[in-house]
């Protein structure tokens, strides 16, 4: 059940350090620069806030010289005030540029999600087959989440902790050089932990991440496949693979939290050596006097204590932004993938007939539809789909389709056959453009469908995939699906055609029933019923059934056969079929076998040559 990697190359799972930060940093300044005036008042409430925190530690050198030591309590009791003023302005400022930055940050990221989200409706197929649902899934999760708390805090507290710790090493010398010396001792080992401790932080935070990516992915495959695990009694296997993948995240884990864990404790214990260190040698410098008195002590231990404090924030916030900066990298990666190309410039357009018989462009309903090439000229829609010496290959060393000729005039039903990875979706795929051939041309009433607007092909095409899909909502909405302002009478005739409204009547709120969980309430041949329902909503001129009825029972399918047939009428169908009997009144049915068309023929003919498609029809071969 594994989704494994295709044509585009493997996917790329987990966290690690970014691979180009500069630029990656410079992408997420980028949406961060619509804000400069909010950033610009950032930056002023940071610069104010951390010179109240540093001055404020300076206050308490002439409240204890000036005030505590002559006894001058009113002056104490207006210095305090003033101390509680500068304390106030710094938590103030605080306070306002961290709920600046909260909106900000939200802002931005829901920016980036916006684009993201964007940006995956542009990309081909193939970027798709190349990545698992869950590690795209993580973009939007993990990787925003870690962008959102970089930008709602790491940024602001990294910029703040450089001020505080800037100003209170000033502060410090201009108190005392010599204890200054002291203190950069120590800062020195400070350093040389974090760089060892918080090392191995990252190294371990980076495979947790990894590992994290690795259990989600794996969580959502196979909740997705439980029906798949029960019928072949797979809980077991699966069990012990997500063991072994919740036991690496476990271990990548402890290991990081060990490592972080120790951080604190280690700069903690630093900091209380540093200061008892600076508290006698300070006080052997007062008790001589000399210009350094005990104010000054007392105002050069409040710095001791604040200063490394920024040295372990400033390394906790540099792990966040590194962590963001890696997960921002993922997001742009998938933002600069190559979209799906699309050079067509014909279009489709509604168009009304003139009382001489040409043809007008409308803006209105005409039923009536008609490509318009760039020079204005209106060429008729009619679903004449020729095939001319098409070579394909998903990927271009491994070729699917082998110089395949064939057309399609309009109304006529062409049906392929022939065993499982012969070409036969791969065909219909073609035709929607969803991916790009390598040699030959396919021509869609005589214009080369790479000349059309892909908007514009795919709204003449009506799929009916064997894999269903349906999205939250209401039955009437799924059906809608197929296009977007069918009225509701014109949802309920598409479902009387399927042969979807008997059963849709017999829900609890009939066409207004909700459905959730991919329509899990309803049958497999219930959820095919609203899919060919929601085709038969489209009204296109061109039909691709793949395997369209094969979860249907035999008497639903017979249920079906007359509006099915009613869909069809007047239309250009390709239908794929898995049972021989539903393709029986196929203008022409097509033989695939490794992505060459070896027998083609109506049914009577074919049955005449007794090659693959009589052994098929007679059961002496299989689908297989």
């Amino acid at each position: 059940m594994a989704k494994h990697p295709g044509p585009g190359g493997p996917p790329h799972g987990g966290f690690g350090k970014p691979k180009e930060l500069r630029k990656t940093l410079g992408k997420l300044m980028k949406y961060l620069g619509r804000y400069k005036l909010a950033l610009c008042l950032v930056a002023v409430l940071l610069v104010i806030s951390s010179a109240c925190t540093v001055g404020g530690s300076y206050l308490i050198k002439p409240l204890i010289n000036d005030y505590i030591l002559p006894g001058d309590f009113p002056g104490l009791a207006r210095m305090l005030a003033v101390m509680a003023a500068v304390y106030i302005a710094g938590a103030a400022c605080s306070f306002g540029y961290a709920r600046i930055m909260v909106h900000i940050s939200q802002t931005t990221v829901a920016k980036i999600r916006a684009d993201l989200f964007d940006k995956m409706q542009a990309l081909p197929l193939k970027f798709f087959d190349a990545h698992t649902h869950g590690e795209l899934m993580s973009r939007y999760t993990n990787d925003i989440e870690t962008v959102s708390e970089a930008l709602n805090n790491s940024f602001g507290s990294l910029i703040s902790c450089a001020l505080n710790f800037t100003g209170t090493i000033l502060m410090m010398l201009v108190l005392s050089p010599p204890l200054t010396l002291i203190t950069f001792a120590i800062l020195g080992v400070m350093l040389l932990v974090v760089k060892n401790i918080g090392g191995r932080s990252r190294r371990y935070f980076a495979q947790q991440q990894k590992a994290l990516g690795e259990v989600n992915g794996y969580i959502e495959e196979m909740i997705e496949g439980q029906k798949v695990i029960k019928v072949f009694n797979h809980e077991t296997a699966a069990r012990e693979g997500f063991y072994i993948r919740n036991e690496t995240y476990r271990h990548a884990g402890t290991r990081a939290q060990i490592f972080a864990g120790m951080m604190m404790p280690a700069m903690g214990n630093l900091n209380y050596i540093n200061y008892a260190i600076t508290c006698c040698v300070g006080a052997m410098f007062a008790v001589r006097g000399g210009g350094f008195y005990l104010g000054d002590l007392g105002a050069f231990l409040q710095y001791t204590r604040q200063v490394g404090q920024p040295i372990t924030q400033i390394s906790q916030q540099v792990n966040t932004i590194l962590s963001a900066a890696a997960g921002a990298e993922r997001i742009f990666e998938v933002m600069e993938t190559e979209p799906e190309q699309d050079t067509g410039k014909v279009e489709l357009v509604r168009v009304a007939e003139n009382r001489d018989g040409t043809l007008v462009e409308a803006n209105y309903d005409t039923g009536a539809w008609a490509w318009k090439k760039p020079s204005g000229e209106l060429l008729p829609l009619r679903g004449d789909v020729r095939f001319d010496h098409v070579v394909f290959g998903y990927d271009p060393e491994r070729v699917i389709l082998k110089d395949v000729s064939l057309f399609a005039k309009p109304g006529q039903k062409i049906a392929f056959v022939g065993s499982t990875g012969a070409g036969k979706t791969t065909i219909t795929s073609l035709i929607n453009r969803f991916y790009e051939i390598q040699s030959g041309t396919i021509t869609y009433d005589g214009i080369d469908v790479r000349d059309i607007a892909k908007d514009s092909l795919r709204r003449s095409l009506g799929v009916v995939l064997q894999d269903t899909h349906l999205f939250t909502g209401t039955v009437a909405d799924n059906i809608r699906y197929g296009r977007l302002d069918a009225t509701d009478e014109e949802v309920e005739a598409a479902a009387r055609l399927a042969g979807a409204d008997t059963f849709i009547r017999h829900l609890p709120q009939g066409y207004q029933t909700t459905l959730s969980g991919d329509g899990g309430s309803l049958s497999q041949g219930e959820r095919q019923l609203l899919n060919i329902a929601r085709a038969a909503c489209a009204n296109p001129p061109v039909l691709i059934l793949d395997e369209a009825t094969s979860s249907i029972d035999t008497r639903t399918e017979k249920l079906i056969e007359r509006g099915m047939d009613r869909l069809m009428a007047g239309r250009t169908v390709f239908v794929i079929a898995h049972r021989l009997s539903t393709v029986r009144n196929a203008k022409a049915i097509m033989v695939l076998e490794q992505g060459e068309i070896i027998e083609r023929g109506d049914h009577d003919d074919l049955l005449n040559q007794k090659g693959r498609y009589f052994h098929l029809y007679t059961g002496q071969a299989e689908l297989a």
